[in-house]
């Protein structure tokens, strides 16, 4: 559906020339829901930006949809565009239309005919769930409605790829998820290919079945959503995924700890799918000499799967430590010593 081959956008400054995208290498599936997350100037906004021909990429190539959007101008530009629909971080609403007015603005300028409009514009409010709010202006809407709003905007046209450029960033943490699930059904119900870019963990573990990390222009890793969360490679991607399983206080858990204990081990499980479900921790004391202490633990559902992270503390003789470690292992749980106290 997508395919991206040795892009590079340069763009000239008075400091000099800066690299947003460094020869970019990336193919996105048909019906996939695939993320790309990076801080501040990774050149995630610039990416997405020439999936639908905003930014022309200085070198290289960007075919959408069978249409080669990094060359095509005119006429054929905006026909392709019809195919390719975004959605914004501050919505970018008509404030002087309604709701339904709003969603049908591109369908007007498609020359779509009234009766058409009007049942098509029908079936998004249903879709996106705004039923009962068709005649509000945006300043009459919460932050998660005006999102819908412009969800069922960009889908008025049917189009085969969805590019979401930070579209929960604006909204609560509630609203975010309402909307996430919203995304996630729609996907599975039109089979509509989506591109998000954030800067948050959470979103892409949420509804991403692939995910790359940026990082000065590069993608630096690349992976299904599971396996990065499992195994991160690249020092940023670590930090991203500590976003979500390793919550702030854990450090100062795991220092307090050890000035509580003076024996034993820190250790630190990774669960991945099945292993996540599993009564490990009353095993491990079943089996096993050894006292257990928890620390703190949290487990998060994944598009592919469950992911999630433990920290214990371990005591007791050094040879049953080490056996219930290895038992760990039998297990198929990830094991990290943090720490010897």
């Amino acid at each position: 559906m997508i395919s991206i081959k040795n892009a590079k956008k340069i763009f000239s400054t008075k400091k000099g020339q800066v690299r947003a995208v460094d020869d970019v290498n990336l193919d996105i599936s048909e019906g996939e829901i695939f993320g790309v997350i990076g801080y501040s100037g990774a050149g995630k906004s610039t990416l997405i930006r020439m999936l639908n021909g905003l930014e022309l990429p200085t070198e290289g190539n960007v075919i959408v949809a069978d249409n080669e959007v990094s060359t095509i101008k005119g006429s054929k530009l905006r026909k392709a565009r019809q195919e390719i629909s975004m959605i914004f971080q501050h919505f970018n609403l008509l404030w002087s239309r309604t709701v339904k007015e709003n969603i049908a603005f591109p369908l007007e300028i498609a020359g779509v005919s009234k009766n058409e409009r009007i049942k098509r514009v029908d079936e998004l409010i249903k879709l996106v769930g705004l039923e009962g709010r068709e005649d509000a202006y945006p300043a009459q809407l919460s932050g998660g409605q005006k999102q819908r709003v412009g969800i069922a905007r960009a889908l008025a046209n049917n189009p085969k790829v969805l590019l979401c450029d930070e579209a929960t960033s604006a909204l609560d943490p509630q609203t975010t998820d309402s909307i996430l699930e919203l995304l996630v059904d729609i996907n599975e119900r039109l089979g509509l290919t989506i591109v998000l870019i954030t800067h948050e963990m959470h979103v892409i573990r949420k509804i991403c079945h692939r995910v790359a990390v940026m990082e000065g222009g590069k993608i630096v890793e690349i992976g299904q959503v599971l396996d990065v969360f499992q195994k991160p490679q690249a020092e940023i991607t670590k930090r991203f995924v500590q976003q979500v399983t390793e919550p702030e206080e854990t450090k100062e858990t795991v220092q307090q700890l050890l000035s509580l204990y003076p024996n034993g081990q820190i250790v630190q499980l990774g669960f991945v799918g099945g292993s996540a479900e599993q009564p490990l921790i009353t095993n491990l004391i079943r089996n096993h000499n050894v006292t257990v202490n928890v620390l703190q633990g949290k487990i998060s559902q994944t598009q592919s799967g469950s992911y999630g992270t433990l920290f214990i503390h371990l005591d007791g003789e050094k040879e049953e430590v080490a056996k219930a470690i290895d038992f760990i292992h039998s297990q198929k749980v990830g094991v990290e010593v943090i720490s010897h106290a």
